[in-house]
């Protein structure tokens, strides 16, 4: 694996929570990317089976469970100003280590709003206190206006992360196909102004998984090419989606929320129960499961024009999401176990044989109709770029390495989402690691191919609308 000649120098401990799949692939990018002695580090890990790739880089390890009770006495005196807490956990609440993060001066980053353990899919809990919705807005309400406060950036992988850098540079990609723009915009409202200008109205993070391992996936068995128990988890949260100002068909089990932003709206279903039509270069069209996601809010939210259940304008904004073969029949073995995750986990990485992992965005509505933007990454590539990594968390990893730059170069800028940050500079730090970046027009939609063999409620005025893009 090759790095960069010139390192970012970093001073502090890192404290990384959770060292699992994705950990295990971020820490030689880490280490290769920023100066700094590896005693430096603190990797906190749940069993020693995680520690592994710590342990063979000279990392310090601690085995330890962080729970409401004891993750303050844990982290409280291994945190001090200017130090990194990386939070790459599964059931760890995001909120309360911003918390402490914010009183002991430390930067943070995460991948995904966390809960304590089974509150996000608590059923005593109502449906919408289940959404990424509701834990977007707990984490934005730790926002502090008018002074600084130590940066903490939420989300930042590669969807939610990636996916909102891979939207700017897909906006300015159809502005100069289509000849609509003059200068590239610099604030919120000049991207939410530029995506309107250009008519688009739906954007999907658009992916499909093809990567396949030496042993099929057995009976009790959830197999899948990034963290079970992370991909479990969200399935069985309602499906959410950014909602668009251009829908004319609410849906029958749609509900929007009565506070924030009002950007989103979720369903009485879980993600693993919606499916959605959708395109990429290389898979052509299929059936995504709508999994609910932070970037599905947070760049329908960006890219608003007005504000409420009717801004004058939105695009609708979802994840359209086909896992590995063998993810999507443990998911449907899990569906139809009422949720009830399988006793045998396995998360693939040197069992993959063959595979592409396509993750990009598709912006629709505009002049050209549909255009996709995002990596291609074989497992060939993945792992001659960066070791302990498939294709799928090498993705991810690169987003994590290159929000923890960003935020070491900017230490006060308080909560931010990837929404917020230079979308030109986090790509630079990530292209080496995202194989094939692809950028590609279709005049692909929704209505091809459809009512041949059975009559189907589609509105063929308007291929864009989630109507047609929704599978029933």
């Amino acid at each position: 694996m090759s790095m960069p000649c010139v390192k970012q120098a970093f001073a502090g401990r890192l404290v990384m929570v959770g060292c699992g799949s994705v950990g295990q692939g971020v820490l030689p990018l880490l280490l290769g990317h920023l100066e700094m002695r590896h005693e430096q580090m603190l990797v906190i890990a749940t069993t020693h089976a995680h520690t592994g790739v710590a342990r063979d880089h000279g990392v310090p390890c601690l085995l330890a469970r962080l729970v409401p009770e004891n993750f303050r006495a844990v982290l409280e005196p291994r945190l001090e100003p200017g130090d990194f807490l990386l939070n790459l956990s599964v059931d760890v609440s995001s909120v309360e280590l911003i918390k402490l993060c914010q009183e002991r001066g430390a930067l943070y980053l995460d991948t995904c709003i966390e809960t304590w353990a089974g509150e996000h899919v608590d059923p005593a809990s109502p449906i919408a206190r289940r959404t990424n919705y509701a834990l977007r807005e707990s984490a934005l309400a730790l926002r502090k206006r008018g002074h600084a406060s130590p940066t903490a950036v939420l989300t930042h992988g590669a969807n939610p992360g990636l996916a909102s850098h891979w939207v700017k540079q897909a906006l300015l990609d159809v502005a100069y196909a289509t000849e609509r723009v003059t200068a590239q915009p610099r604030t919120r409202d000049q991207w939410a102004a530029l995506s309107a200008r250009l008519g688009v109205r739906a954007i999907h993070i658009a992916e499909r998984d093809s990567q396949t391992g030496l042993r099929r996936k057995r009976p009790g068995e959830f197999v899948n090419t990034w963290s079970v128990r992370a991909f479990a988890d969200e399935a069985m949260q309602p499906a959410e989606l950014g909602w668009g100002s251009h829908e004319r068909y609410f849906p029958a089990d749609g509900h929007r929320h009565d506070r924030g932003s009002r950007a989103a709206i979720y369903l009485d279903r879980p993600g693993s129960g919606t499916r959605v039509r959708t395109w990429t270069p290389r898979a052509g069209s299929f059936h995504g499961f709508l999994i609910t996601h932070a970037e599905s809010i947070s760049i329908a939210d960006y890219l608003t024009v007005g504000g409420g259940d009717h801004p004058t304008y939105r695009p609708t904004v979802h994840y359209a999401y086909q896992p590995c073969d063998d993810a999507v029949l443990s998911l449907l073995e899990m569906s139809g176990n009422n949720g009830r995750l399988q006793a045998v986990q396995q998360v693939l990485r040197d069992e993959i044989d063959s595979g592409v992992d396509e993750l990009g965005v598709l912006l629709m509505g505009h002049a050209r109709g549909a255009y996709w933007h995002g990596s291609r990454l074989s497992i060939e590539q993945a792992r001659a770029l960066c070791p302990y990594n498939n294709a799928t968390t090498l993705q991810v990893a690169a987003a994590v390495m290159a929000g923890v730059i960003w935020a070491i170069r900017n230490p006060t800028r308080g909560v931010v989402e990837p929404d917020d940050l230079p979308f030109d500079e986090v790509l630079s730090l990530c292209r080496p690691y995202l194989g094939e970046v692809v950028g590609a027009f279709s005049d692909w939609t929704p209505l091809q191919g459809r009512g041949s063999l059975f009559a189907e409620d589609i509105d063929s005025s308007d291929p864009w609308q989630f109507r047609n893009f929704r599978v029933t």
